[in-house]
């Protein structure tokens, strides 16, 4: 089995590769699978524009950039999606990728570590809703980080003592998922 933990900001200055590196590093010392860490940003997903639907285009695109995308999410078998709170949302640049593709996503296994204002908490719960559309199970255990309390000025980013275990809990509850099929 492969987990893909994708970070889903791609800000100068943004949190989510700390994030997403530490995410890495549970899982990988946690878990007796393979983990792939998908840094959005180096993806450089274009806008979704083309009038084929991405549900139809049988895993072919246009853009050599969504068609990478493609591969590295088709080759997981389930997600952590590492995702920030905008405007009490979901961030757009990540609500695109995930847009651009059909069934890459389809019946897979997905778990949630945010972080923003109010812990990211609001964008998780749009998730849920979004996933749902692509047949994904999504775990009920998640981690939700503090901006204010985990993150220092100097942009370093230390854990809550907790943070670990909660992390532990998902990995779990997302591989058991996954390996049932959802």
């Amino acid at each position: 089995m492969k987990i893909g933990i994708i970070v889903g900001s791609i800000r100068e200055g943004r949190k989510g590769l700390l994030v997403g590196r530490w995410v890495e590093a549970v899982a990988r010392g946690h878990l007796d699978h393979d983990v792939a860490l998908l840094d959005l940003k180096e993806f450089d997903v274009p806008l979704l524009t083309t009038s084929i639907l991405p549900a139809t285009a049988e895993k072919k695109y246009d853009s050599e950039n969504t068609q990478s995308w493609s591969t590295a999410v088709d080759g997981c078998d389930a997600f952590v999606f590492v995702t920030p709170e905008y405007n009490h949302g979901v961030p757009g640049a990540f609500k695109n990728a995930v847009d651009s593709l059909g069934p890459e996503w389809t019946g897979k296994a997905v778990g949630f570590v945010s972080y923003g204002a109010n812990d990211g908490v609001r964008a998780v719960e749009q998730w849920r809703q979004i996933v749902a559309n692509f047949h994904m199970t999504d775990i009920r255990a998640q981690v939700a980080l503090s901006v204010f309390f985990e993150f220092a000025e100097d942009g370093s980013f230390t854990p809550n003592e907790r943070r670990e275990g909660e992390l532990k809990a998902m990995l779990d509850q997302l591989a058991a998922t996954a390996a049932r099929g959802c």
